[in-house]
Formats: C-alpha cells, structure tokens, sequence
C-alpha cells in the first residue's frame, strides 16, 4: 500500500544512516524502483496570476491568522519550507505554527515556527539534520516529518508579535492517497516552556495520553546565574510507571554529547545555537522511538553548577532557575490530550526588546576620529534606519554613549548590518577591551546580532568605543552599521 510505503522509506533513511550497513539493510532508495498509487500536490504563497506576476508572498498583520494548506485527504505531508521578513526582534517566537488533523479544534501541532525548526531563543541559525534543515543563515526552515491524514489537513500561520511581517513565502508538498493503513498513527507536536524552571518539581517535556511512539525533543536554556546548567538527568515514564522507565545520566548525555554540550550538528542529535548563555540542543528519536500503548511522561532535571557570590562553587548538583523551553515531538492515535495555552508572545522572549536603543538616536552624540557619521535608511530595527560610520583608514575609534540605569553584571546585544564595504571593529568598553573583534565584511547586506558581557557596570554614563582595526581583503571599506543595542542587566 502507498502509505506504507512512504512511511517506510523515511525509516530505511533513518536504519542505514544510524547503522551504516548498505549492505545488510539495502539502500533507501530501493523503494523508488516502485510504483506509487498517488497524486502528488502542493499549496504555495505562489502568486495567484503565476504567469504574469512574482508576486510570491503574503503579509501578516499583527494578531492574524493565515492558512498555508487546507486539503483533503487521505494523505502524507511530505516536506514544509518557509521564509519570511519581519521587523521585530525575537520573531520567531513569536510566529506560531498550528496544524490540526481531520477537522479537529484542537491542533496537534503548536509551537513557535523557530523552536519547531530546532532553533530557540527566538534566534535564527542554519543547520543540518534528517527530518529538519535550515538555510540562508537561518531563514528557509525545512521540515521532512512525514504527517498522514486520513479526511483533512490544515496549517496555519499566526503572527502573535506587535508589528506586521511584510512578506511570509511558503510550500506544502503532500501526496493523495486511496487509504491509510488501519495502524498508521498522527503526527504531533507542543512547545512548552518555564521562565524560570520550577524549584522543587523536574521540568517537564511532554505529558501525553494514547498510544504512539516519541520521535524528537529540542530543549533550549537560558541561563540565568552562569556556569554549567547541564548535570540533569532525562525521565520517561512509560505507562504510568512510577518509577522512570527510561533514566538518563546528563542533559548532554541524552543529546547524544559528552563532557558538555558542542556546538555541531548530525542526522539525529546535535547543538543549533550556544551564545550568550543560551544553548538550543535537539534529539530525534527516529532510529530509537519510545514505544507506549497507553501514555508517556518525559520530563528533565534542572540542575548543575550553583556558584557562590564570590564567583566560588557552592555545588554541583543542585537545581538552577534557569529559563526553559522545549518542543515534543511524536506520534499518536487520535484523539490526543489538549494542549494548555501558550504562553503570551512576549512572554517567550527573555527581554522586552521595544526597549532597544535605536543607534540613529545615537547620531547626535557620537564622536568619531575621523570619517563621517551619518544615518542612513536599511536595518531590521523599528523605523528601518541605521548609524553608519565611515573612516577612511584603519586604527580609528568612534565614541558612543551608555547609560546604566541600575548597577550590576550586564550583557549587551548590538544589531549591526553587514555589507562589501565594513571593516573589522574591536569594542572597547571605558577604555577596556571587552574581547569582542567582529568583521562586518559581506557581499550581501543582512543584518545580525551580536553579543557580549560586560561585566559588573555601575549606575552612570559610560562609553562604548568601536575600534577599526584593518578590513577584510574583499571589502571596498572600513565602514560600520550599528543598527541599535540593548543592554541587559543579568539575574543576580
């Protein structure tokens, strides 16, 4: 039967690559020697007048809701891809995916489009793995999860953020098919998240009532107090056992790592993003599902290092508050259990970025040693406009104000746009390196945050220096975009 077949060919992908035994297992493209009883189909943002217009995406206001496919079935969503533009900082938590199965009111997938993609935090990065990839340095999300239906299909796309995304372009390929075989089971998926993690109770993943099989988590964590948050174990409680099933032995343990969690990505575990105390980790569990015929309940510790005031370690192992999230993934028969609401948008985010301090108001007051400093229209802040500083040599320093509001450990985020003509800049901050050298160089234009600790500032006016110390080979300049900052006073 087709859908048998199709189901099945993602798991010949997942036994050769996890085993690596073409020889014993066969090759995953065996099936393709085979007929398929179906129609291939597809729903795309694609311009409605296709032969005359590239009018190619739609625009979501704030609060609405846009559907990326409603279809009939029986049949098997293939591969999702999007990307979009948008304006407001931390997006892609706040763009909500939704996919309800069979008319059904309550979706059986609802997550940020980012953290469903395997990247947190609100944060964009490309990365590789089997059922998920993403490109443009974070912005085309790919999903391959394969996702039946017997009566109908549909997605949706919600814009939770406080501005309009202007352009939102997207594919659905799926295939219809005469049936789906009686055991064929439903995809699913439910972020959740503490901000902090509950003192005292295990964070939980997932809480899931039928019977089904756990394909994948992606876990992010902010850190809130430094050091090594990682020393918790993974519980699941197959059945209602009350005693876990499956017992973990670290948080990099279950994500398939060692002795810390490392930046790099494979088919089936791997680190989507670690900077400025934020980590994002995923697990697919493709080769080594977690069967259960009644329920499942996977939860994780929130513990590792508690440091003293004096910077001394006070523990190993005890529990953090540090603020987490994650994203379950699996299969199940209908009808599966509720999810609660999600949290506010804004909530999701760990800092109120309409408090970012746009680096054009910064104009005024900024000095440089040389070259002209100048705002200049492009950005991806509110109002769309950017200080550029352009030196004519290197070993320059331009000058910009700070205030602190409340004294205390910081971190700065900045928001600098790239392009041909940007040097290599060294901050300096009341004089003191901070240890940040960013190279702006770029044959395109796009926009990126980057971040630093500061350390402990005391209230009062400070200064930040950008100092140009050379230039990438291929730029044409030693120019700079600062398209705004935010500091961020870290929890004590």
């Amino acid at each position: 039967m087709f859908g048998s077949r199709i189901l099945r060919r993602l798991a010949w992908v997942c036994v050769v690559a996890a085993c690596n035994a073409r020889d014993t297992f066969g090759s995953p493209l065996d099936d393709l020697t085979q007929y398929e009883d179906g129609l291939s189909a597809r729903t795309s943002s694609s311009d409605p007048d296709w032969r005359n217009g590239n009018n190619d995406a739609r625009p979501i206001a704030p609060d609405e809701i846009i559907a990326l496919a409603d279809v009939k079935g029986p049949g098997v969503i293939t591969h999702i891809w999007n990307t979009y533009a948008a304006i407001e900082r931390g997006n892609p938590r706040l763009i909500v995916l939704r996919i309800y199965w069979d008319g059904e009111t309550n979706p059986s997938v609802e997550c940020p489009i980012g953290d469903f993609f395997g990247v947190g935090h609100g944060m964009e990065a490309a990365f590789q793995s089997l059922p998920v990839t993403v490109n443009a340095d974070g912005h085309a999300r790919n999903c391959y999860w394969r996702m039946p239906f017997r009566k109908s299909a549909k997605i949706t796309v919600a814009n939770e953020g406080r501005s309009p995304v202007p352009a939102f372009y997207w594919q659905v390929d799926w295939i219809k098919i005469p049936r789906l075989g009686h055991r064929t089971v439903y995809f699913h998926a439910q972020y959740r998240q503490e901000h902090p993690a509950i003192m005292g109770r295990n964070y939980l993943i997932a809480d899931i009532v039928g019977r089904g099989h756990y394909v994948g988590t992606v876990l992010s964590v902010h850190g809130r107090i430094g050091h090594w948050w990682g020393e918790g174990d993974d519980f699941f409680f197959i059945d209602g056992d009350e005693e876990p099933t499956l017992r973990g032995t670290g948080s990099e343990d279950y994500f398939g790592d060692g002795w810390g969690l490392h930046k790099a990505c494979y088919p089936f575990s791997g680190v989507t993003w670690m900077e400025r105390g934020m980590t994002t980790a995923y697990r697919w569990h493709v080769a080594d599902p977690v069967v259960f015929k009644k329920s499942l309940h996977v939860e994780i510790e929130h513990k590792g290092v508690i440091p003293n005031p004096d910077g001394s370690i006070k523990a190993g192992f005890e529990e953090r508050p540090d603020d987490f999230s994650s994203v379950a993934f699996w299969y199940q028969t209908e009808p599966h259990k509720p999810f609660p609401p999600l949290p506010p948008a804004q909530d999701r985010l760990y800092v109120d970025y309409s408090k970012i301090i746009e680096a054009e108001d910064l104009v005024p007051k900024a000095k440089a040693s040389s070259g002209t400093v100048t705002v200049e229209q492009g950005g991806g802040l509110s109002g769309g406009a950017q200080l550029v500083w352009k030196p004519v040599e290197a070993n320059q320093t331009l000058d910009v104000p700070l205030d602190v509001k409340e004294g205390g450990k910081h971190s700065i985020t900045f928001v600098f746009s790239y392009g041909p003509d940007r040097g290599i800049v060294q901050l300096d901050l009341d004089g003191k390196p901070l240890g940040a050298t960013w190279d702006f160089y770029s044959p395109t234009t796009p926009v990126k945050e980057r971040a630093c600790d500061t350390g402990e500032l005391e209230p009062g006016s400070h200064t930040l220096t950008f100092r140009n110390i050379g230039k990438h080979y291929d730029s044409s300049g030693y120019a700079m975009g600062l398209d705004g900052l935010l500091l961020f006073k870290e929890e004590s």
